[in-house]
This record gives C-alpha cells, sequence and structure tokens, in this order.
C-alpha cells in the first residue's frame, strides 16, 4: 500500500513553522509583575539621576567653579520652566525631532537597499564595503562645513549632514546580519521555492533582522548626532531653531543654565526615542526567539 503523500506546504507557512520553533517551543516567557519591573527597570536609572543631581549640587554649593561656570540644578531647571512660560519649549523640541525622523527615514530608505546590494553583489562589496566603514567612523560633524558650501543655509544642508552620518550605519547594520544568516536558511527557502525578491523578503531580511536592528538604533544615534552637529554650525534664523541652535544660543549668550538645560533637552529625547521606539522592537525579537527570558 503506498504511504499517502505529505500535504503541499506554502512558504508562509514554512516560515511561520519556523518562528515558533525559535520561539522557545512556542511559549511565550510569563510578563513579570508591574512593581518588580519598576523595581528592575526604573529604579535604577532614577538613583543614579538623583545621585548625578546630589554630587552636581555638592559642587555648586562647595563653589568649584563660579555660578555662572556651574548653574545649580535649580537654576537649571528655572531655564527649562521659562522656555515651558514662553510657550518655546515643545516648538523647539519639535522642530529638531522631527528633521532627525525624516532624515532617519531617508536614511532607512537609502541604507536599507544599499545594504542589500552590498551584501549580495561581491564586486560592489569590495569597491564600497571599505568606503562605508570609513564613513562610518568619519565625525559627521566634518560634513557640515562642506554641506554649508554645497548647500547654504538651508534644510538640505542638514539633512545631507544626516544621511551621510547615518546610512553606512543603516547599511552596515544589514550587512552584518546578513553575513550571520547560516546558509541553511537559505537553501531550505530555495527547497520551498524562496528564491530572488521573495527569499530576500521571507528568508533573508527575517533571518537577518538583529544585525538589521542593531543596525537601525545605530544609524538613529547617528542621526541624532548628526542632526546637532548641523543645527550648532548651520545656524540661521531662516532655519528655525532647533535644539542645536539653542544650544549655540545659550553658548553666545554666555547662558551656562541654558547650555546645560538644552543638553538635558537632547539628552531626554535621546532617551525617549530608544526607550518608545528601539527597546520595545528589541524586546519583541528576543521574544520571538526565545532569548527574552534567557536574557531576564
Amino acid at each position: 500500500m503506498p504511504a499517502p503523500e505529505a500535504p503541499a506546504v506554502s512558504l508562509e507557512e514554512a516560515a511561520a513553522g519556523l518562528d515558533a520553533l525559535e520561539g522557545a517551543g512556542g511559549s511565550r516567557p510569563a510578563r513579570a509583575p508591574l512593581l518588580r519591573t519598576l523595581r528592575d527597570k526604573a529604579l535604577p536609572p532614577l538613583v543614579a539621576l538623583a545621585v548625578v543631581l546630589l554630587v552636581w549640587e555638592g559642587a555648586f554649593l562647595a563653589e568649584l567653579k563660579p555660578d555662572y561656570l556651574l548653574p545649580s540644578p535649580a537654576d537649571v531647571w528655572t531655564a527649562l520652566t521659562v522656555q515651558w512660560y514662553e510657550g518655546t519649549l515643545f516648538g523647539t523640541v519639535w522642530t529638531s525631532v522631527s528633521r532627525g525622523a525624516l532624515g532617519f527615514a531617508a536614511a532607512v530608505a537609502l541604507g536599507t537597499p544599499l545594504g542589500l546590494l552590498l551584501a549580495r553583489v561581491r564586486a560592489v562589496r569590495a569597491a564600497l564595503g571599505p568606503i562605508l566603514s570609513g564613513l562610518q567612523a568619519l565625525p559627521s560633524v566634518a560634513w557640515v562645513p562642506a554641506a554649508v558650501i554645497w548647500f547654504g543655509l538651508t534644510d538640505a544642508t542638514i539633512y545631507a549632514v544626516i544621511l551621510l552620518g547615518a546610512v553606512p550605519s543603516v547599511a552596515n547594520g544589514l550587512l552584518t546580519g546578513v553575513d550571520q544568516v547560516p546558509p541553511l536558511y537559505l537553501r531550505a527557502g530555495s527547497t520551498l521555492g524562496a528564491t530572488g525578491p521573495r527569499a530576500v523578503r521571507h528568508i533573508l531580511l527575517p533571518a537577518a533582522l538583529p544585525g538589521y536592528l542593531a543596525g537601525l538604533k545605530q544609524g538613529w544615534a547617528f542621526a541624532w548626532r548628526s542632526l546637532m552637529a548641523a543645527e550648532i554650525i548651520a545656524s540661521s534664523p531662516e532655519l528655525g531653531v532647533g535644539l542645536g541652535q539653542l544650544l549655540e544660543a545659550a553658548r553666545t549668550y554666555q547662558d551656562m543654565a541654558l547650555v546645560l538645560a538644552s543638553i538635558a533637552e537632547i539628552l531626554v529625547v535621546g532617551i525617549a526615542v530608544d526607550l518608545a521606539v528601539f527597546a520595545p522592537l528589541e524586546r519583541r525579537v528576543l521574544r520571538t526567539r526565545g532569548l527574552l527570558a534567557a536574557r531576564g
């Protein structure tokens, strides 16, 4: 009696089956209680912040520097509240955040196909790989004078600096992720009919996701730093007031409290983007691969 034929398995069903196998037998780790999460995640940085503020206040009271060079935490808080009452705080932050988000989106749109091209075409990788690595190591502030000469004091200067700073990180992150994909995955996908663009979509990109996500995270960091460098140097009334322009204006007027307040705003935006965007994505990737519980 002939054995029954195995039912045909679609590529989507096979990919779902692989995800289930990677997810530690398909079982999800139990979520930690809210109080434990707050204790483990929120309390340590709050304690560290309190220590920094106490040391800062102690240095101010000890008069290690004149108060116009080392203002107290209260003076910096006053500078922030003045922006709040003047109605400029959120406008300044939004100007920089919107520029950073748009520039980063453009960097992802350019860096992703570039990374795939480097990963799939050996000649292109040999030609452009070292250049991209060099661009990634080059401080983005070095591009600001050239961009000002090319585009003048316009938004094009700012976006050019962001792209030159972020695209190499996105492309190299994807390239690293693809290099770490086991060849067996591609052979298995080819057996199931995943070739060409389908292999990239269903096999290569999902398997390279951890490295790609690391590249995106680093790309955002480079984009944000490039934006601040561009705003500080390419300062003009026509460009509006972002956090970089605010920081440069505070330096010009020797307002150290506003300088530190601007630095604090830049830092808070960076932390907020990481916690609101990249940290949930990282947790989701780790959870689907059964690694979240192992890392605590």
